[in-house]
């Protein structure tokens, strides 16, 4: 649910055929409590009206430079006065391209020159022009200064194409604005989220897997990173797309994942073990392919090493939290298993209510007992476990020299 109180956002909107998507974005912010300008370029005028947008804002639309409604004659500076964040959704490529190089030869561009709040900006283009070097450079650039990039997204395109480049959904665009109002709980922290299931091969074509999706922790993922932290993602298979803030590092066995994970390990704060790891990995995998013909074979099963554990038992350990799926007995399975591991905080559900679902209903197990969570969305159960994370999380002391 997208959550903006009473921010005060200037919505822009330039000259694509995503601007359509402008009305429904607006309609979100409002939902969520925001107060909305909208400034629209000459070109976005071409695609929806300003007669639209000024309906669904309630306010005046502006489009020039020279507009009389603005008593000092001075919109490109005023209109933003009073703004937490500027949006502009749909961005262009030739928009984008006067952000970074400092172009101002209309409202909008002048506005973003001018402005002393930040600014995001949602890319809308042809995948040809999303995929070329200028637009690439573009976008590395505009991350450097500082603008926040929303996107683009992957999928039909309105030339009939198919590809990145299409402007994300407008729920979606909201999501992220939200998000990005939220505290910053975790200003500075570098935090490790292992995720996704892990792959033990059988021979070059079969392997011993499970049914994780990856959801829960790309979902965590995110939370910490919407909540300030810097984070990597060591992920397993998965057919998910990472947030483009997280360093990712993709591994596919859970040995693999244990080695990353203790290299990682070694500068985080925070370690947080989403991942379903298989318990067992195959000692006589086979080269080539297996051959029916030879009859079944035997498979000789070793144990992988246990992640959490052995980063929780280290003489000076992040903060580590396990994550727990049972089938029965969770409350009990659940705590022993966060004392045996030594850990300080332990996220459990029941596996059949969780596995490749977009919701959740965890139950947080620590020193002053058990927490539960109440059924919603993954994101929304990883936004409330973050939050649990930053009131435990205690940064070790620096020792003071005599």
């Amino acid at each position: 649910m997208v959550e903006l109180g009473d921010k005060r956002i200037l919505l822009g909107i330039t000259g694509g055929i995503a601007a359509y998507k402008s009305a429904e974005l607006l309609r979100e912010l409002q939902r969520g409590g925001a107060d909305i300008q909208v400034v629209m370029t000459e070109s976005a005028c071409q695609f929806i009206t300003p007669v639209t947008m000024q309906a669904l804002s309630g306010k005046p639309v502006y489009t020039g430079m020279w507009d009389n409604r603005v008593p000092n004659g001075m919109p490109h500076i005023e209109l933003s006065r009073d703004r937490a964040l500027i949006v502009v959704a749909p961005a262009t490529a030739d928009f984008m391209a006067k952000l970074v190089h400092g172009s101002a030869d209309d409202l909008l561009s002048t506005l973003c020159l001018a402005r002393e709040c930040p600014l995001m900006v949602a890319p809308a283009m042809n995948r040809q022009m999303w995929e070329k070097p200028a637009t690439q450079r573009n976008v590395s650039q505009l991350r450097k200064d500082g603008i926040v990039v929303l996107g683009p997204d992957a999928g039909d395109q309105a030339c009939g194409e198919v590809g990145m480049g299409r402007m994300l959904e407008p729920a979606d665009v909201a999501g992220e604005i939200s998000a990005w109002f939220r505290p910053k709980l975790l200003s500075g922290i570098h935090v490790v989220v292992t995720a996704g299931p892990t792959f033990e091969p059988i021979d070059p074509v079969r392997g011993l897997t499970n049914r994780s999706s990856g959801k829960m922790g790309y979902a965590v993922t995110r939370a910490a990173l919407e909540a300030g932290a810097r984070v990597t993602l060591i992920s397993g298979p998965v057919a998910l797309e990472p947030p483009a803030a997280a360093q990712v590092i993709r591994v596919e066995t859970a040995r693999q994942m244990f080695e990353a994970a203790n290299a990682q390990a070694n500068g985080a704060d925070i370690f947080i073990a989403v991942a379903a790891v298989a318990d067992y990995y195959v000692a006589n995998n086979g080269t080539q392919k297996i051959k029916k013909e030879g009859g079944v074979p035997t498979l000789e099963l070793a144990l992988n090493p246990d992640i959490v554990e052995s980063i929780a038992n280290r003489p000076n350990p992040p903060f580590c939290v396990g994550f727990a799926a049972e089938s029965e007995q969770l409350e009990e399975h659940a705590e022993a298993k966060r004392r045996r591991k030594k850990l300080p905080l332990l996220a459990a559900n029941l596996v059949q209510s969780a596995i490749e679902a977009d919701d959740n209903e965890l139950i947080l197990f620590d020193d002053e007992g058990s927490h539960r969570l109440g059924r919603s969305s993954k994101l929304d159960q990883a936004r409330q476990l973050i939050r649990h994370v930053a009131k435990l999380y205690r940064p070790p002391k620096t020792a003071v020299r005599a």
